[in-house]
């Protein structure tokens, strides 16, 4: 039933790490495209999240450019995201004195925005990681004031979890019954709301209570439902930290070989994860589940490995639980003395850690007094302040009512004002937009005119003449030079012919017309292509069955096209990206180069018709305009519009 059951855990874990893999891809194909604003924002976000479980450096990479967004924008709960899920990065990792710090500017964050969501989570979060620097009576603390804000606003969706962050505070203060309570209430509320983002580890804790209840059946039931979970939520973390938990539980069993088995899928999850800490546990078991077996010499490689990691990252806890298995190892080998070394230096940890617990807890205290005493004397200043204040409000609440009152009027008039101008403003765009729109048609009707001219008209006597002079090619007899003087006017009347068809093609497009924009932008760049001066590639998404309107196609083709023409005459660009793109009713047009770049500026003084075209097409289409350019770093230009 396990082979079966760890078979198919792996298979899932396989399936899901590769939807994981795509769903990143995604993420990040949007990234490069993105405005810089909130949306932005939240982006990112999810692209840490993404990598949050399994690649912990990438996700604090995406949070500080989360962060420095943010910032620019101003935007106060951009940065209480950044602190947030920073902390959670950092407590995967092990850095639990980071995330303590992380955590405590979320929650001033969440207090200067006075939202109740976000500060019930950053105290949820907090006790968590009091939870993991042994401050377990903290963890209780901020767990309960976290509930009794649920409970005061009423948030069912959020009880299941807060019942069981109080169960791991219970659990880690040795009340295994009252831990167990709170677990099941927070499954009760799970199966009637299905509001709990971490049922894995609540499975994982009930599991914990009963081991340390003895009931190591109902234990191993627990993990396993917490294992499925985790796989299922592609935490890698819980389920690595599981497996170690069931290898202690099979150790009580006394059952080696299943021991051995659960500490090595721990260990292989832990390989994968960038937390020492759960690395160094995992190799500690499998020492521990080897020594069981009878292997001491992988026993030794197990523990030594360990050794090594806790020794350079001072993990106490972990020193303390290597030590013992050290000296049960050595004194097999019949290595009394070192047995006995190890035994004194686990024993000197396990006296360190009392000690530094004692001493927290009296530097608890001490800070407690300190602040009674502060608090006591803002008291006493804010009463005095009180008093002060009350008179100064009538004071000042009798010059703002005629303040007001005077502002008022003022404000009307100046509204009055600004309506009038407004209006006016308005009616002079409207006059401009139909100037351009019947200059721009005019242009495109003419431009069809002539294209058709050239085609149909000159098109067609140059091919008649050329035909009469093959003919009369065949009925002269000439000499040897003026033979070659007929072949060169020959190639020169071809060379004319295809002149003629690229100029109407220019004019108008057959492709567009008859095949739509996609089809016309792609040979276009095909077209630039073969002449070799820039090399263009060209990307179209979501826009195959898309019906774009002629008039719009047209002025969006002349765009792209003058855009192409000016890189190739002023950005000495060897490369291009023309990009259009399709995202709900919106069409957006990027078309970028990796040429000199030029001074955004001059743009408002550019007295080129070029860039006047651009402009006034861009405003018919009532479309937005964004070009990003440095000098030496080449040009991006962006343009968006409703379809």
């Amino acid at each position: 039933m396990n082979k079966i059951f760890y078979t198919v855990a792996a298979l899932f874990l396989i399936v899901v790490a590769t939807a994981q893999i795509e769903k990143r891809y995604i993420l990040l194909r949007q990234l490069a495209p993105a405005k810089e604003d909130t949306n932005k924002v939240r982006l990112l976000l999810n692209i840490a999240n993404a990598y949050e479980s399994n690649n912990q450096d990438s996700s604090i990479f995406y949070l500080e450019k989360l962060k420095q967004l943010s910032q620019s924008l101003k935007f106060t709960r951009g940065l209480y995201l950044y602190y947030e899920h920073s902390a959670i990065v950092s407590f995967t990792k092990g850095n639990y004195d980071i995330a303590m710090q992380q955590s405590e500017e979320a929650l001033s964050v969440a207090r200067e925005l006075n939202d109740s969501n976000l500060i019930i989570n950053i105290l949820a979060n907090t006790g968590i990681v009091y939870q993991y620097t042994g401050q377990y009576d903290k963890q209780l603390e901020y767990s309960l004031q976290a509930l009794a804000l649920i409970e005061k606003r009423n948030h069912k969706e959020k009880l299941s979890s807060m019942y069981q962050n109080v169960a791991n505070a219970y659990f880690n203060l040795n009340n295994y019954q009252q831990s167990v309570e709170y677990c099941m209430l927070s499954i009760k509320l799970y199966k009637e709301t299905g509001n709990n983002s971490y049922t894995n580890r609540l499975y994982a804790t009930l599991g914990q209570n009963f081991a340390m209840l003895k009931n190591t059946d109902s234990a191993l039931y627990f993990y396993n439902k917490g294992l499925i979970e985790s796989i299922k939520l592609e935490d890698n973390y819980a389920a690595a930290s599981i497996y170690g938990y069931m290898a202690n539980t099979y150790a009580d069993r006394s059952d080696y070989k299943a021991m051995f088995k659960v500490a090595e899928k721990s260990l292989t999850l832990s390989k994968e994860l960038q937390s020492r800490q759960i690395l160094a546990s995992s190799l500690y078991n499998m020492a521990n589940a080897s020594y069981f077996n009878g292997d001491n010499i992988a026993a030794k490689k197990y523990i030594n490995d360990a050794l090594g990691i806790a020794e350079k990252d001072s993990l106490k806890d972990e020193l303390k639980n290597i030590y013992t298995v050290l000296s049960f190892i050595a004194a097999r080998d019949g290595d009394f003395k070192a047995s006995y070394q190890a035994k004194q230096k686990g024993d000197s940890i396990q006296q360190l850690l009392l000690n530094e617990q004692v001493i927290k807890s009296t530097t608890e205290l001490e800070k407690k007094y300190e602040l009674e005493k502060k608090n006591g004397q803002i008291i006493l200043q804010q009463a005095q302040l009180e008093k002060t204040k009350i008179l100064n409000v009538v004071l000042i609440g009798s010059v703002a009512i005629l303040l007001i009152i005077s502002i008022l009027g003022y404000t009307s008039y100046q509204q009055k004002q600004k309506f009038q101008q407004q209006r006016i403003s308005e009616l002079e765009t409207q006059q401009q937009l139909t100037a351009t729109e019947a200059v721009l048609k005019g242009e495109e009707q003419e431009r069809t005119r002539l294209a058709k001219d050239l085609h149909d008209g000159l098109g067609g006597m140059l091919s008649g003449i050329k035909y009469s002079f093959n003919t009369m090619k065949g009925n002269l007899i000439m000499t040897q030079e003026n033979a070659l003087a007929f072949e060169r006017s020959m190639d020169m009347l071809d060379s004319s012919i295809k002149e003629m068809r690229r100029v109407a093609h220019n004019m108008m497009p057959e492709a567009l017309v008859k095949f739509g924009l996609d089809t016309a932008l792609k040979d276009f760049c095909n077209d630039i292509n073969l002449t070799g001066v820039l090399r263009i590639s060209y990307i179209s998404i979501n826009v195959e069955n898309v019906m774009i309107d002629q008039t719009t196609a047209i002025t969006v083709y002349r765009i792209v096209q003058e855009l192409i023409n000016n890189t190739i005459k002023h950005a000495g660009a060897a490369n291009a990206i023309v990009q259009l793109t399709k995202s709900n009713d919106i069409l957006s047009v990027t078309v970028e180069d990796d040429g000199k770049g030029f001074n955004k500026n001059l743009l408002n003084a550019a007295k080129g018709i070029g860039w006047s075209n651009i402009q006034n097409r861009v405003d018919f289409l009532k479309a937005s305009l964004d070009v990003k350019t440095e000098n030496g770093k080449g040009t991006s230009v962006l343009i968006e519009l409703k379809l």
